[in-house]
């Protein structure tokens, strides 16, 4: 087989840098918009880093499959939940983060580091380094496509993602400060 290089220019695609979602709300509407293209996509794993809360970018989505990247601030974390029918993993782009299940401890991860969760896994995490935490999310079938109640806390129950509940504060971000530059 004879590979060509081709330049920027004569590239079809260009990877596109994506902005942040402002809601689990707005994650799920992202995916469900991406996962009606037929074709190809690219993107840029981009994200700018926080002082506080998290935030999530949808990268790409299919209805088999979604790709979001996640940032959280030192001690960020979310409550014990799981997801009945979506399996998906996690690898850590930089810094570091503790996972627990219903059982406690589970994984200490850090860069180049990932965990897989199969659905109806309970799990939490807990962003542990001082750095902020970076991750990369990869899901199928689309969350999107699974109906609200994908996401379950551990009384079986809708877990809402931006709620008290779930840990979530307001987003501060770094000024200038971006993964992926």
């Amino acid at each position: 087989m004879n590979h060509r290089t081709i330049s920027h220019a004569d590239a079809r695609l260009s990877a596109e840098f994506v902005a942040p979602t402002t809601s689990y709300q707005d994650i799920r509407a992202q995916q469900i918009a991406k996962a009606e293209a037929t074709r190809p996509t690219a993107f840029k794993v981009r994200a700018q880093l926080l002082e506080q809360g998290r935030s999530e970018t949808v990268l790409a989505a299919s209805p088999h499959l979604s790709v979001r990247l996640k940032v959280y601030a030192s001690g960020g974390e979310n409550a014990l939940h799981a997801h009945a029918t979506e399996d998906h993993t996690f690898v850590i782009l930089q810094g570091e983060a503790e996972f627990f299940d219903d059982e406690g401890p589970l994984a200490l991860l850090g860069k180049n580091e990932g965990i897989m969760i199969p659905h109806g896994s309970y799990y939490r995490f807990n962003a542990t380094s001082e750095e902020p935490l970076v991750m990369l999310r990869v899901g199928s079938p689309n969350e999107a496509a699974q109906g609200r109640e994908g996401r379950v806390n551990v009384h079986g129950s809708f877990a809402d993602a931006d709620s008290k509940d779930n840990k979530t504060v307001e987003r501060i971000y770094r000024d200038g400060a971006f993964y992926g530059d």
